[in-house]
């Protein structure tokens, strides 16, 4: 599953995409200017991480993304481009660069190495369908 939030964009306030229980949240923000937004800091909470979710943003280029299912089933592709961000929230996904393309990733930490994921056969060119 992934949040897919295109750079198109827009809404006033400030609204959330995912569900509070996710381990990574994704929202978005439209203030005017002026708008205050009162110095805090995070308190610290202890928080138990199971899966790893990736939060992506496409700061140039376009980008095909392959999602497929927790058993490594595909599902569908969907193209990113400049300013889109998209949250890997569950199942599986790979990337194909259709551009020189550059990308910021945010997701939890501390980085297991290869005990962080587990890498199978992409789908083929001829099976790939667009949402």
């Amino acid at each position: 599953m992934g949040i897919l939030v295109k750079s198109s964009y827009e809404k006033e306030g400030i609204s959330f995409f995912t569900p509070n229980d996710f381990s990574q949240q994704l929202g978005y923000m439209k203030r005017e200017k002026d708008y205050f937004i009162e110095p805090h800091v995070h308190n610290p909470v202890e928080r138990q991480v199971v899966w790893t979710q990736e939060v992506l943003f496409i700061k140039s280029g376009r980008v095909r993304v392959d999602f497929y299912n927790d058993d490594k089933v595909y599902l569908e592709s969907r193209i990113v481009k400049k300013g889109d961000v998209i949250l890997l929230a569950s199942g599986g996904h790979g990337f194909c660069m259709l551009e020189t393309s550059e990308i910021i990733e945010v997701k939890q930490g501390p980085y297991s190495g290869d005990k962080d994921k587990t890498r199978f056969t992409p789908v083929s060119k001829e099976n790939i369908r667009y949402k």
